[in-house]
């Protein structure tokens, strides 16, 4: 699983300059792509972004994803989509609800020669693609959701057929040594103030310029809510960043999805 990365063979009739172009008629980039020289988000306030990112967990995925499917949940632009190819995935599925970054992921992959299908879905409707894949990427989507841990259970359901690697948003501090028990008193009020409680912020109007930022987890609560959807946590190889596997989920957590309504 060292294989070095494949190289892309790039399309080669673009000139700099028609990809500049077209760069700028595809509106405000969030990521920031190399293509053939041309940056599309130079001027990110997070830096080479998510480049920047990649390089702190990228060793958590093997180098040689041949005969592998990816699966690309909020593809955004294509930047991660990309990386898929480069690392001899065999098939790439890239879905997004933006019109706009799908044109980009367009762009971007028949520029860098990457064979990505791009779809336009939301998290909420994964069940339409009828197919469980090795690797489903989650990378800076959950914050942006009204309901979180409903979109987590239905990729477990429908989707995850190995790893599930997620990537969100957080603020607070990591949890402390103290291990919370697994039920307590209604009595009980100290714990919702201690640092390793999971606690979500909801956010009403706006963070960071952005009004689609609406719950911004605490590193306890990211990993609570995996669990929660049924995932085992494998490795953390970034503050932000979380490698799971689906598990056999207890008696009780498949009476509670039972339960009408709890899970389309």
């Amino acid at each position: 699983m060292n294989q070095a990365t494949i190289n892309l063979q790039p399309r080669t009739n673009w000139t700099r300059e028609e990809i500049r172009a077209r760069v700028e008629q595809l509106g405000s980039w969030f990521h920031n792509l190399d293509l053939q020289g041309v940056a599309t988000a130079p001027h990110h306030f997070l830096g080479d972004y998510p480049s920047a990112k990649w390089q702190g967990f990228q060793h958590a995925i093997p180098k040689d994803l041949k005969g592998a499917s990816v699966l690309d949940v909020g593809c955004n632009a294509g930047f991660y989509s990309i990386e898929m190819k480069r690392r001899g995935a065999e098939r790439v599925v890239g879905i997004d609800s933006s019109d706009v970054y799908l044109a980009q992921a367009r762009f971007a992959t028949e520029v860098c020669g990457a064979k990505v299908e791009l779809r336009k879905l939301s998290v909420y409707e994964v069940d339409r693609l009828h197919e469980r894949f090795d690797i489903v990427l989650f990378m800076g989507v959950l914050y942006h959701l009204r309901h979180p841990l409903l979109a987590l259970d239905l990729l477990r359901e429908h989707v995850v057929g190995n790893l599930l690697v997620f990537q969100t948003l957080q603020r607070g501090p990591e949890p402390g040594p103290v291990e919370l028990a697994a039920d307590y008193p209604f009595s009980e009020t100290s714990i919702f103030e201690m640092p390793g409680t999971p606690r979500a912020t909801f956010i009403e109007n706006s963070y960071a310029g952005d009004p689609t930022n609406w719950w911004v987890p605490n590193p306890a609560c990211s990993m609570a809510l995996l669990r929660s959807a049924g995932f085992e946590l494998l490795s953390r190889p970034e503050p932000e960043v979380y490698v799971c596997r689906g598990r056999e989920l207890s008696a009780l957590e498949q009476e509670l999805r039972s339960v009408p309504g709890m899970l389309p």
